[in-house]
């Protein structure tokens, strides 16, 4: 099968040590609209602390595709590419909501609350099928049942493509899907050097500073001297370990020092401006 074209520009900001720019958004047509339309890589539809409807996600997908824009570009690649948090905590380990979401066609899944190793691979397998042991690429193993009828027809391609390019980056160069993995608490620092050494397929690391902040008896001081050295230790941890790291508070005032500390998956804010964005883009040459 011929190689498919990059369709996952979140993936593709990142891959060549570039930064990527998404927002949170609520799982409803009017927002998806909006954001289809933005200057974002991505956004990631929030299902932690938002009510969970797949019918919604599915809804919100679908008004973000545009046929003029498809005609015009000549591309199957989304400009603003469809993520998604699904609501369980690394130790339910729910994958079941991970596969209704990559049924639907997102492109990467946010698991929030990782905070051991068992976790972080419960959540790389469940965004990878099963294949048998012999076959390159096998841990970690897949755990995602088939049905990517929806999620093809999305994407644009066959089932046959789909399965091709419906694998782990950056375990799988070629695919296009990315796992995110939120350290939001103590263990989760403490465990993550296991995690990136012994989980491959782990695409980006995102802080969780709200809960992180929580912990520590800090709750929402963003700027609290704990809170920053453990924020600090997570960066280390994945520059020692060539991970992308990210941050989910970005804005026009912080966007200089998170750039130049090391993160490479920034999220910023969404509504009347994209004051947060703009910045970020103009840092990193993209404007």
């Amino acid at each position: 099968m011929a190689d498919l074209p990059r369709l996952n520009g979140v993936i593709g900001a990142l891959e060549n040590g570039g930064h990527s720019f998404t927002s949170f958004a609520s799982m409803d047509i009017q927002t998806a609209l909006a954001m289809a339309g933005s200057k974002f890589d991505g956004i990631v539809f929030e299902g932690e602390h938002a009510p969970w409807d797949i019918l919604a996600l599915r809804d919100s997908m679908q008004f973000m595709l545009s046929r003029a824009q498809i005609a015009k570009s000549g591309s199957l690649a989304p400009p603003v590419v469809p993520l998604c948090r699904i609501p369980v905590n690394g130790v339910e380990q729910g994958q079941w909501h991970a596969k209704q979401a990559l049924d639907t066609g997102v492109y990467g899944i946010v698991w929030p609350h990782i905070s051991t190793v068992e976790e972080a691979y419960n959540a790389v397998a469940a965004c990878r099928y099963p294949r048998l042991s012999d076959k390159p690429l096998y841990e970690p193993q897949g755990i995602r049942g088939d049905g990517p009828g929806r999620a093809a027809r999305y994407w644009g391609l066959s089932q046959q493509e789909y399965y091709s390019v419906a694998d782990v980056w950056p375990l799988a160069p070629h695919g296009e899907i990315l796992v995110i993995i939120q350290i939001e608490d103590q263990a989760g620092i403490k465990n993550l050097p296991d995690m990136l050494k012994n989980v491959p397929g782990i695409g980006a690391v995102l802080i969780g500073e709200g809960d992180m902040g929580q912990e520590l008896g800090f709750p929402r001081d963003y700027e609290h001297p704990a809170l920053l050295e453990c924020m600090a230790q997570v960066v280390a941890t994945c520059k020692e370990h060539d991970v992308v790291v990210g941050h989910p508070h970005a804005n026009a005032g912080n966007m200089q020092r998170l750039v130049d500390e090391g993160y490479r998956f920034l999220m910023t804010g969404a509504g009347r401006t994209y004051a947060g964005l703009e910045k970020g883009l103009d840092l990193t040459g993209r404007s």
